[in-house]
């Protein structure tokens, strides 16, 4: 598989999974956070919000800042922009493959009706 389809992969992975999705969401919201703040407002712990965090880390979706004795997430726009643009590639390439299977079904149909 070519990097750019393995890296656009790994970022659909990490963003279509629920509660990456809900991370994703406080981020924006608040704009940054720590990982406990974020484990605050999710039904997970907080060593799962780092393995989620890690996960947006290596795809790029969240930097990270050392402030103190903590560790504060933001997101990347740009990054964040890149996913968006791929999901929305993707679901239209889904679109263009259900219209082309109700086409063949279609046509398979009008060839031969079922009686």
């Amino acid at each position: 598989m070519p990097r750019g389809a393995v890296e656009t992969e790994a970022l659909v992975a990490a963003v279509t999974e629920p509660t990456r999705r809900q991370m994703l969401d406080l981020l924006l919201e608040r704009g940054e956070s720590t990982a406990t703040i974020l484990a605050d407002s999710l039904p997970i712990s907080r060593q799962a919000v780092s393995k989620h965090l890690a996960v947006f880390t290596r795809v790029g979706l969240i930097q990270s800042e050392k402030s103190g004795r903590e560790m504060r997430y933001r997101l990347n726009a740009e990054r964040l922009d890149e996913a968006t643009r791929s999901l929305g590639e993707l679901a239209a390439a889904w679109d263009q493959r259900l219209r082309r299977i109700k086409q063949i079904a279609e046509t398979a149909a009008a060839k031969h009706p079922m009686k």
